[in-house]
Order: structure tokens, then C-alpha cells, then sequence
């Protein structure tokens, strides 16, 4: 090896020759050494090194357990961590494939795909409540009806159709797209059920936030001239669009799912509808208001 910068020393009686290159490139690979058995000893595994997991190992990761887990920790708001929570609803909007290498991570760590902590579900509601009281003003409700309509989101639109898409996912998942050699391996109903919540949050926001402050005022959305209902289907479209897009991200980032690119093909549905509907003058915001105030007479 040729060393640029070599000194001799004298040491007792003998003259020793040193390289600090050498000295450098040594150290460089004990060092990387000692990383490689820090990573191989402090990263967890799902799996024990026999292949199986002890009896009490199994019972933890039973789907009933988790369960167990997450509704204890919705009773205790202090072990919940909103600040991460808030860090993935922003990241929805922006980059949400972070989002899911965080789900990532959660499986090497804890085993599991699915969330372990509901405060994104927790901060969701707030949104949830907050916007729909907000329709209700928009909306010149009275008291008792922005309450019926507050149940109504939050029972029939929020869980009682989440719970259904979650779970009609879950079984097309499963039942179509899994891998061959990963049967033993399915997709969680807990998972498919955040990935509904993840695609579902940035269309919250969307249609019933953002949407609010365009109803009667600005562009008037609820009207029937060209640029309210362009505007109007032009922010369903855009609501839409993230709810596939994020639902396609979730199942796409499982590695024992084959063929997920067919969840976007409804992509062309909703391009076509929206075109069909600025030419016919459908006016989907329109529709929703005339929806809610029918539903809480």
C-alpha cells in the first residue's frame, strides 16, 4: 500500500514505521464492523430465529390483542402522541408515501401493520365535528339539526361507511391481489381500515372544510352558473383524486400484494365523470347541500 504521509519514530532501540492512511483505513473497518453487529443485534426482527413464535409471543400478536391494545390506549390521552399524529396529516397532503414507510418501520418494530395509537383517529373526529358544525352554520341549521347532522357524519358517513370500505378492501385484497406464496401472510383489517382514514382525511378537509368558505360566498359554489360548479367539482375532483391515490399508496406499499396498480384504474371513471359533469352543468356541491338538509328533517 503506498502511504503519502509515513514518519518514522524511535521507540527503545528500534525505529518504527507508521502510516496514518493505514491507521485510518483500519479503523474505518473495525468501526463498520462494530456497526454492522450493532445493527444486526439492536434492529428488530418479526420473526425469532427458530421461525415460530413462542406461545406468549403468539397471543400478543392476535388480532384480538391488538385490538385490546388500541382501545385501552383511547382511554388514556396522554399516551397517545398527537404530535406525531399531526405530523402524518400534514404529510397526507404533501408526500404521503412517508406516511407508509412509517407503517413500514411499524411492522419491523412491533409486528404489525396496523396503528397502535388512535390519536390520528382522535384528531380525525375533532375535524370531523368541527367541519360539520361549520355545514351547519353555512347552512343556516338550527341547533337541533346541526346535531342530527353532526350523528349522521359521524355514525353513518365516518365509521358506519369506513368500516365498510375497510372491510370491503380487506376481502378484495386478500382474496385477489395477495401473492401466491403469501396466503399465511394476509392484509390486516386493522391496516385496510387506516388506510381508509388516511385517504379519507385529506377529503374531509377538502369538501368539508375548504369547501365551506366557496358555498356562498366568493364563487358561490352552490349556484348554478358555470364557475360555482366548476369550482365545486373541480375540488370534489381534487378530494377524490387523494382518496385513490392514498388507498393505492397503502396497498401498494405491501410487499405480499401483487397487481395493485388496478386500484387506480378508477382514476379514469373519475376524470370522465367530472367531464360529463361540467358539460351537463352537475353541481355536486349543490347536491350535498340539498343531501344534509333533507337528511335532518
Amino acid at each position: 500500500m503506498h502511504c503519502r504521509s509515513a514518519s518514522w519514530s524511535l521507540t527503545g532501540s528500534f525505529y518504527v514505521f507508521s502510516c496514518p492512511e493505514e491507521l485510518f483505513f483500519t479503523e474505518e473497518k473495525e468501526l463498520s464492523s462494530k456497526n454492522r453487529r450493532f445493527s444486526s443485534t439492536m434492529l428488530p426482527t418479526t420473526s425469532p430465529q427458530n421461525g415460530s413464535l413462542s406461545a406468549r409471543d403468539a397471543a400478543r400478536h392476535t388480532a384480538g390483542a391488538k385490538r385490546y391494545k388500541y382501545l385501552r390506549r383511547l382511554l388514556h390521552f396522554k399516551a397517545m402522541d398527537f404530535e406525531f399524529a399531526v405530523w402524518q396529516m400534514l404529510y397526507l397532503f404533501t408526500s404521503p408515501q412517508r406516511v407508509y414507510r412509517n407503517f413500514h418501520y411499524r411492522k419491523q418494530t412491533k409486528d404489525q401493520w396496523a396503528r397502535d395509537d388512535p390519536a390520528f383517529l382522535v384528531l380525525l373526529s375533532i375535524w370531523l365535528c368541527v367541519s360539520t358544525v361549520g355545514f351547519g352554520l353555512v347552512l343556516d341549521m338550527g341547533f337541533v339539526e346541526t346535531l342530527k347532522l353532526l350523528l349522521w357524519v359521524v355514525f353513518i358517513d365516518c365509521i358506519g361507511v369506513g368500516l365498510l370500505i375497510s372491510t370491503l378492501m380487506w376481502f378484495i385484497t386478500n382474496k385477489y391481489l395477495l401473492k401466491p406464496p403469501s396466503k399465511d401472510y394476509d392484509v390486516e383489517w386493522g391496516y385496510a381500515f387506516d388506510v381508509h382514514l388516511n385517504a379519507f382525511y385529506p377529503l374531509l378537509v377538502i369538501l368539508h372544510f375548504l369547501q365551506l368558505f366557496f358555498i356562498n360566498h366568493i364563487v358561490v359554489i352552490n349556484s348554478d352558473w358555470f364557475l360555482g360548479y366548476f369550482v365545486g367539482n373541480s375540488l370534489w375532483l381534487t378530494a377524490i383524486s387523494y382518496y385513490l391515490y392514498i388507498t393505492f399508496l397503502g396497498y401498494n406499499a405491501l410487499p405480499q400484494l401483487q397487481n395493485t396498480v388496478v386500484l387506480l384504474y378508477p382514476f379514469a371513471l373519475l376524470v370522465l365523470l367530472y367531464i360529463l359533469s361540467l358539460s351537463l352543468g352537475w353541481n355536486f356541491t349543490k347536491g350535498l347541500c340539498w343531501f344534509y338538509k333533507y337528511r335532518v328533517q
